[in-house]
């Protein structure tokens, strides 16, 4: 019996448990990388996220060769004819590979017609398991994120002291809000020149006929392990002071602020999840950081990324579908190019995502879902965007974050209200609306802002709905209050508004 092993485009790390399956048995066990044209065809990503994924493939390619691995790269149109010409090839007889994080994709291999049987393994890239992390929502009465990631914290005794958190108190996100100063000079961050291996992929995409979105260059993402870990060196040295601090905060020409931007590599795994953890607990009792900036990121990695794995796996099939609100108007054209939008704050959102494919929690969730929302956007069509233009959008970390959290998608299974907001809530946190042909403070008329009179057009619309929901409860009452004129005008421009797109 020959085994060989199908190494996927996000589970790039030495310790990847098909590996380890095999680490006694380098020299006798293929190894197969596979770039499939057909499925990059599947949607308009990024460029740079394909450069990324695709050095890092061709780099950690490298990486195994040098190592004693016997490795196989292929450039095919499908994933069937290359998997089933080097099965053929090496007469393998088992193949195996880590359980692909992405529920689509782990279907589209079953339905594979292989010469060879398919053994996946359990993937040991998150730290809870698919039946750990049920055994969890199994003993629960609610599912909240605040919840889980406290429970985390004490199973993997980060930042505690014995059974109590350190500094008293689980959570200090409310110190992690502040809006943005005039004298703000954030660190520049950490990027690389492309080697020959990446300079080889970016000349391949420029040649090649795939659809694709955004700028290819200037590329300046790591694509392998090393340079991986220097972005997490430089973070802790240079961000991670004041990265709690602003974390919320969006300044005009300023694409990353004291962000991290470690999430791509995680996702690929060139870094693994414990290992950023340590170091940041680490540099908390070494250099003493803030500790709001030191539980602020750990609550991002140990909290919000291993819950929304653990309810991606959860959910049913259909919950990518879903719709609660039943919003069914287009994706504006503006998303695909920032050049047609006015509006200075989905301008600068999106002209960093073109440029770099990455913008940081709060732009996508208050700028560019919010505005989806509150406009009636299919969450589908959301969704689909958000996966094509950012660098770490995978359908396991997409499908939760856009349809449950962005668009409520699924009426409060993982939010307890729609993350809706006026223009006053983006003139707190940046200095975005300054530069704006529209005025913050007016709902209605020629220079309105769209964020106010969409936002108020959404409660209206959709209140039947939303006063089941306590905490909207407020919201909804100051509603009830607006003039019926001033009300009808709203509703009207919005309208109005939506035809013109």
């Amino acid at each position: 019996m020959t085994i060989g092993i199908w190494i996927l485009g996000n589970q790039l790390h030495s310790e990847q448990a098909a590996l380890l399956s095999r680490k006694n048995n380098k020299q006798e066990t293929p190894v197969i990388f596979i770039e499939s044209l057909n499925y990059v065809r599947k949607r308009p990503y990024h460029q740079q996220k394909l450069v990324l994924v695709f050095s890092a493939m061709r780099h950690f390619a490298e990486e195994l060769s040098s190592e004693g691995w016997s490795v196989t790269y292929k450039i095919s149109e499908n994933f069937e004819q290359a998997l089933n010409s080097w099965i053929r090839a090496n007469q393998i007889t088992e193949l195996r590979l880590v359980t692909p994080y992405d529920r689509p994709f782990l279907t589209f291999i079953q339905s594979l017609n292989l010469d060879s049987n398919i053994k996946l393994i359990p993937n040991n890239h998150f730290l809870w398991s698919h039946q750990e992390f049920k055994q969890w929502t199994d003993s629960r009465k609610r599912l909240l994120l605040e919840d889980f990631y406290r429970e985390g914290r004490k199973r993997f005794n980060i930042l505690m002291e014995g059974d109590q958190p350190i500094g008293g108190q689980w959570n200090f996100d409310k110190q992690n809000r502040k809006p943005p100063k005039k004298s703000l000079t954030p660190p520049t961050p950490l990027g690389f020149e492309p080697d020959q291996i990446t300079q080889q992929v970016i000349n391949d995409l420029k040649s090649s006929q795939i659809p694709t979105y955004g700028q290819i260059e200037p590329f300046k993402w790591g694509i392998n392990r090393s340079q991986a870990l220097q972005v997490l060196e430089c973070f802790i040295e240079n961000n991670l002071d004041n990265f709690g601090a602003y974390q919320d905060a969006m300044v005009t020409g300023e694409y990353t602020m004291w962000h991290s931007l470690i999430s791509p590599y995680i996702n690929l795994g060139l870094l693994t999840p414990l290992e950023v953890i340590e170091s940041i607990e680490k540099a908390y009792h070494e250099f003493d950081y803030p500790l709001n900036s030191v539980e602020g990121l750990i609550r991002q990695i140990l909290g919000w990324r291993e819950y929304m794995y653990g309810i991606y796996q959860l959910m049913d099939d259909d919950y990518s579908q879903k719709n609660w609100f039943n919003h069914q108007e287009k994706l504006p054209e503006f998303y695909w190019d920032s050049s047609q939008t006015d509006m200075n704050c989905l301008k600068q959102s999106l002209r960093q995502v073109e440029e770099t494919g990455y913008g940081h929690h709060i732009q996508r969730l208050m700028v560019l879902g919010n505005f989806a929302l509150i406009v009636g956007v299919s969450p589908q069509a959301v969704n689909d965007w958000f996966h094509s233009a950012f660098i770490d959008a995978y359908d396991w970390v997409m499908v939760p974050n856009v349809i449950g959290m962005g668009q409520f998608a699924d009426g409060g299974i993982l939010a307890s209200k729609p993350y809706a907001a006026s223009a006053n809530y983006i003139n707190k946190m940046s200095d975005y609306c300054k530069s704006c042909v529209y005025k913050r403070t007016q709902r209605t008329g020629d220079k309105a802002c769209p964020f106010n009179f969409f936002y108020w057009d959404f409660l209206s619309r959709h209140q039947q709905q939303l006063k089941g929901l306590g905490r909207m409860n407020l919201i909804l009452a100051n509603l009830k209050k607006m003039d019926s004129e001033e009300l009808k005008a709203i509703q009207s421009q919005a309208q109005h508004w939506r035809e013109s797109q």
